[in-house]
């Protein structure tokens, strides 16, 4: 008999399961709870959870609970910890603990068909999307030290073209009965699928960035192969007329490559298509993989653009980066299949 699997189900969901059997929505909440806040893989152990419920839940469930295979530590402190499917396709996460934040990067698909050239995970390819189960198990099942405050969908694949199971993994997030994660602290990044961010905007309330690369059309049809059929601007659009959620936070992600996308016209590029909006600018260091002869822009041009983005009325940041030595910084993820 095929088992239903509990990890990612709502807690209606896990409730319609038990109903027929005799248990109450109480008795769903109490094994919400055991999986989402305990992280119990194996749910006869529970100590608060009638023997009789026990039962019912060896006989008819699984709790989709599983540890990751290996795990490495960045000598920043960087965490990546790396799971595998079922079908023995891999996929990686990576925390990152600063101050009282503690970050989980978590991963939407095993490998990525988007295709875009400088990143790791697209010349992996594509081995297929993970359940809204897998997603929340690679926060609920990584090593960690303390609570998780942040979550951001900017791991292997994209998000967008696996939108279903990451509309309903950041519900589980955010409710109650699950993890108790503000929906100020999860972010979902995109390539940019033009209907897919569209049904994002409107199911879900959490923050949307945008990877960019260039603001001018030609240069990221070149680059990144989404844009020929759903244009940036588009994208961007969509993006200044939400007013669902206000206080959503919109950003726009920009790998910066030194002599490919960080000149003054690109910069004037920025401000013009940004201005006047509520969408801030993270600008991010270039990690190039094997023989790759692309380099990162430097501090002090990455800093030139932060301090004319902000004088231009645009927030901005530059992020910093992490995890580089153990292939878990951006655009990193799926090196080492590669290789």
């Amino acid at each position: 008999m095929n088992k239903t699997i509990l990890c990612g189900l709502t807690i209606d969901e896990i409730y319609e399961i038990m109903q027929s059997s005799g248990f109450r929505m109480d008795h769903a909440r109490a094994t919400a709870n055991q999986i989402y806040k305990k992280g119990l893989s194996d749910l006869s152990e529970s100590n608060k959870l009638s023997k009789k419920l026990k039962m019912f839940i060896k006989e008819k469930t699984l709790s989709g609970l599983f540890l990751p295979e290996s795990s490495f530590i960045s000598s920043d402190g960087t965490q990546k910890s790396v799971f595998r499917r079922h079908d023995g396709r891999c996929y990686e996460t990576v925390m990152m603990s600063e101050g009282k934040r503690t970050t989980v990067c978590v991963s939407t698909q095993s490998g990525c068909r988007m295709g875009c050239p400088f990143c790791m995970t697209g010349r992996y390819g594509f081995y297929g999307n993970l359940t809204a189960g897998e997603i929340l198990n690679q926060i609920i099942s990584i090593p960690l030290s303390r609570p998780v405050t942040h979550v951001v969908f900017m791991g292997m694949g994209e998000p967008m073209d696996n939108i279903d199971n990451v509309v309903k993994a950041c519900t589980v997030m955010m409710a109650e009965w699950g993890l108790v994660i503000s929906r100020r602290n999860i972010t979902v990044s995109t390539v940019g699928i033009t209907g897919k961010v569209k049904q994002f905007i409107k199911e879900s309330p959490c923050n949307l960035a945008f990877s960019l690369y260039s603001p001018f059309p030609d240069e990221r049809r070149a680059v990144v192969p989404v844009e020929k059929s759903y244009p940036s601007i588009d994208i961007i659009e969509i993006m200044k007329s939400d007013d669902k959620h206000k206080d959503r936070r919109l950003s726009i992600a920009y790998i910066m490559i030194n002599g490919i996308n960080d000149s003054d016209k690109h910069l004037e590029g920025l401000i013009k298509l940004l201005k006047g909006s509520r969408i801030r600018v993270n600008l991010i260091p270039y990690h190039p993989g094997p023989d790759d002869v692309n380099r990162s822009s430097s501090e002090k041009r990455m800093q030139h653009f932060r301090h004319n983005l902000t004088i231009s009325g645009i927030s901005a940041s530059v992020r910093k980066s992490r995890g580089q030595d153990i292939s878990a910084a951006c655009g990193l993820l799926a090196s080492q299949f590669e290789q």
